[in-house]
């Protein structure tokens, strides 16, 4: 076998490891497994396993997803963590750094608790500030731990998984604030790493058929289309969902990219990622997102989105610099 044929073969994040903080399920779960498709080594955390079950009651566990990693063609390693709990985190990053001794990849994806989708009137501050601060604070201790160990090869890429491709608003008061402070970490980070050779970028995947989704339609990812003839999955765009190995795919690409850092403090949609990197969604398929465009208009219009100020653009790119420009 010639020298051209063994690189060409060989899988894009081989050698590289990752950290998917939250891979229980879902889209982390989804990320998890392309990561593991391209090569790369995978610490799953998460806080369902099959020590324990899940706060949620779900059956998936991170063991679960570990083996799908190590299928896929990685190797997955699945770590019991509480997020919300400083000590598990620190320990963590200290096996990530004893063992693999690099960190290439953090995705953030785990949630906190569910919002309440109140009105700014009808929720109480202590509630409001006690869920922003469960979802964001962990994220700032997770990348706390993780840039040090990118740092020392001036090499990674951090990724923070978001809703909207803008800071439009985001339905309600707390949830909305909660959302433009991870777009905004993401801002603020790229500025502060990019000397130590670090990328941090938003990504928005499309309306995804997670586990829960799917099980609310009764269906499987083998079968999904099935649902299109239920009236409220149509309503929802359901031909054009995504399963959550789509973003997936656009988090391997990104983290493949060596230019990676000149995407640096952007917020990306995983439909356009696929459009520059050419990946496709797990079934062979580019989905069919003009079907979900249609149902998001209709909502917006006469549905229960309408009046939203939804699409405010965003303006949060990082200056090169030595570049004329201004930060916000």
């Amino acid at each position: 076998m010639s020298e051209r044929t063994i690189l060409s073969t060989t899988p894009p994040l081989d050698g590289h490891v990752a950290v998917v903080a939250g891979a229980t399920r879902g889209a982390g779960r989804g990320i998890a497994r392309m990561l593991g498709e391209a090569g790369a080594t995978v610490y799953c955390t998460g806080r369902s396993s099959r020590a324990g079950a899940s706060p949620r009651g779900r059956t998936e566990t991170i063991e679960e997803t570990a083996e799908m990693v190590t299928a896929a063609g990685g190797n997955g390693i699945a770590l019991r963590v509480d997020h919300a709990v400083d000590t598990e985190v620190a320990a963590l990053f200290r096996r990530v750094g004893r063992d693999a001794k690099r960190l290439d990849v953090l995705v953030n994806v785990f949630t906190g608790p569910p919002a309440s989708w109140k009105n700014f009137l009808t929720e109480k501050p202590d509630e409001g500030r006690r869920f922003v601060e469960s979802w964001f604070w962990p994220r700032i201790t997770n990348v706390s731990h993780a840039a040090p160990l990118m740092s020392k090869r001036k090499s990674g890429l951090i990724v923070e998984l978001v809703e909207q491709d803008n800071v439009g608003y985001h339905g309600a008061f707390y949830f909305d604030i909660m959302e433009t402070l991870l777009k905004r970490m993401i801002f603020a980070l790229a500025h502060d790493l990019e000397p130590k050779g670090i990328a941090a970028v938003a990504v928005a995947p499309g309306f995804m058929r997670t586990e829960a989704i799917l099980d609310g339609f009764g269906v499987s990812e083998a079968n999904w289309r099935d649902a299109l003839a239920n009236p409220q999955a149509a309503a929802y765009g359901w031909g054009g969902s995504e399963s959550p190995g789509f973003v997936g795919r656009a988090v391997a690409s990104l983290a493949a990219d060596p230019h990676v850092t000149k995407k640096s403090s952007g917020i990306y949609t995983a439909r356009e990622l696929a459009d520059e990197y050419g990946f496709v969604d797990v079934d062979g398929q580019r989905p069919n997102h003009a079907v979900l465009d249609e149902a998001v208009k209709k909502a917006f219009e006469s549905g229960p989105l309408a009046g939203m100020k939804w699409a405010v653009p965003h303006e949060w790119r990082l200056t090169r610099r030595g570049t004329p420009g201004n930060n916000p």
